[in-house]
């Protein structure tokens, strides 16, 4: 289990880090997608969960655009141990179910799977590709996965270079609120 303050540092060491394909670093892209969880009106459990749905990259260094090199870094269960103690069951299944939520998108929206980024379509190979109906049915019938799916959406805006955004320390306030 991690701390509020050792999450702090992470992102203080390796948010810098550019997002892989995206003109954003993963510091921007996890304020913005929290900022947008705010927005929203959603709760101190899923503005976390927002925060820290791809805190996994950072936890775990595969170097520049892995997916480029057939890599799937399995970023949302690298920072399930370290946060597993710390948060809910709530905010973890956020996290973990937001690469399948991408999933069940592209097998339930129509254009939704034309919108993604070019390094978001090379992930969804990686990570096993659309559901099929089946695997759709199952995904959204398990607890959590409406959330999941709202992550999703919000993690797929999260990526302007221009955006204004509260601090980390507004986004750590509300964490520190809904950990153990």
């Amino acid at each position: 289990m991690t701390t509020i303050d050792e999450i702090q540092g992470l992102f203080e060491a390796r948010g810098h880090e550019q997002y892989s394909g995206e003109p954003v670093t993963q510091l921007q892209h996890a304020l913005q997608t929290a900022s947008l969880a705010e927005q929203a009106g959603a709760d101190d459990e899923l503005v976390t969960a927002a925060l820290l749905h791809d805190l996994g990259h950072l936890v775990r260094d595969l170097g520049a655009t892995p997916t480029l090199r057939g890599v799937d870094d399995l970023h949302q269960y690298i920072a399930l141990p370290f946060l597993r103690g710390l948060f809910g069951e709530r905010v973890l299944g956020a996290i973990q179910g937001h690469v399948d939520a991408k999933r069940y998108m592209c097998a339930t929206r129509p254009g939704y799977r034309e919108a993604l980024s070019a390094d978001s379509e090379r992930s969804l190979a990686l990570q096993g590709g659309v559901f099929d109906a089946g695997e759709a049915a199952a995904f959204i019938a398990r607890p959590g996965a409406s959330e999941a799916v709202q992550l999703r959406l919000w993690d797929d805006l999260a990526k302007s270079a221009d955006a204004v955004t509260p601090p980390l320390a507004h986004f750590l306030a509300r964490a520190r609120r809904c950990a153990r």
